[in-house]
């Protein structure tokens, strides 16, 4: 029984020897009958990754040779029924036009180094989030339209926009994104043909993305009923605090009507029927007056700024 066990090890031990001692060279020859195709695959990714930086380059010059002190503001194309569907690059051309500083729109990259949109190259500076640059072009250029203001006031206007910024917008979100599913934001903008054909299965994915987003900040994991009476709620705050005024810190228009004018513009013009368009005008309908007088006043041109459908 011993003799059989030991001879039994021994063929075990020739087999492995076998195998391994056999290895090298299978690796040899697996290496040696498939070289053209690793040196072709080597070759691709090599010249992808350069001419990804050809690329990268070309864009480069091309954003400096908007010349000194122009604001390249990195964005998406525009929309069909608003200049541009993100409320945060609304927010920053409206600021452009009320410092009159000029700028010029890039659509080739609309994500920026920090994964959002929009952001701005300034005389070969790149800069990311609509709010952060505001601050960064009023130091450049010496803008303040909020001097006249009162302590109190700042910190009203302050207040008021974080709110419209990090808590309604993302309940507008969950209707536009998961709600409604993307299909309003899809038909205030020119998809491409073969992109529609895409639509299907992005839209899936997307929706992943925004549910996982709304979920961590807090707010996708209220009823759909909490998450309306929260809009409304932000809704008839930013409509009492507007009240008859023109804009929402008095008679001049302010760095916060930016922000305020984004955001309630959408509702204006992109999504009008959808539940917070509705309560817009039923119930806060001065906020609609108070976009039609930003529009008026800063976007004189804004029929030459939308896509064509």
């Amino acid at each position: 029984m011993n003799a059989m066990r030991r001879q039994l090890n021994l063929s075990s031990v020739a087999m492995l020897q076998t195998i391994f001692g056999a290895f090298p060279q299978c690796i040899t020859e697996f290496v040696d009958g498939s070289k053209y195709y690793i040196i072709t695959a080597v070759a691709i990714a090599v010249t992808a990754k350069l001419g990804f930086y050809v690329q990268k380059q070309n864009r480069r010059k091309k954003w400096n040779a908007a010349g000194r002190d122009v604001v390249v503001v990195h964005t998406f194309p525009r929309g069909i029924r608003i200049p541009n569907l993100s409320p945060f690059a609304l927010k920053l051309e409206t600021y452009l036009r009320m410092a009159d500083i000029k700028y010029v729109l890039d659509t080739s990259q609309p994500i920026g180094y920090k994964g959002k949109s929009p952001w701005i190259t300034l005389n070969g500076e790149d800069i990311a989030d609509s709010q952060l640059i505001l601050e960064a072009l009023a130091k450049k250029f010496n803008k303040n339209f909020s001097s006249h203001l009162t302590p109190e006031q700042l910190g009203v206007a302050q207040a008021m926009r974080v709110m419209a910024e990090e808590h309604y917008f993302w309940c507008n979100e969950i209707w536009m994104c998961l709600k409604d599913n993307f299909n309003t934001l899809l038909r205030g903008f020119p998809v491409p043909f073969l992109l529609s054909l895409a639509i299907p299965i992005l839209k899936p994915l997307l929706a992943r993305r925004a549910k996982n987003m709304v979920h961590a900040n807090g707010l996708g994991r209220h009823t759909d009923q909490e998450v309306q009476d929260m809009t409304y709620q932000d809704l008839e705050a930013l409509s009492a605090w507007l009240g008859k005024k023109d804009y929402c810190t008095g008679d001049k228009a302010t760095e916060v009507d930016c922000a305020i004018f984004g955001l309630m513009a959408q509702l204006v013009w992109v999504s009008p029927d959808s539940p917070n368009g509705r309560k817009l005008r039923e119930d806060c309908s001065n906020l609609i007056d108070y976009c039609n007088r930003m529009k008026e006043k800063f976007w004189p041109d804004w029929n030459d700024n939308l896509a064509k459908n």
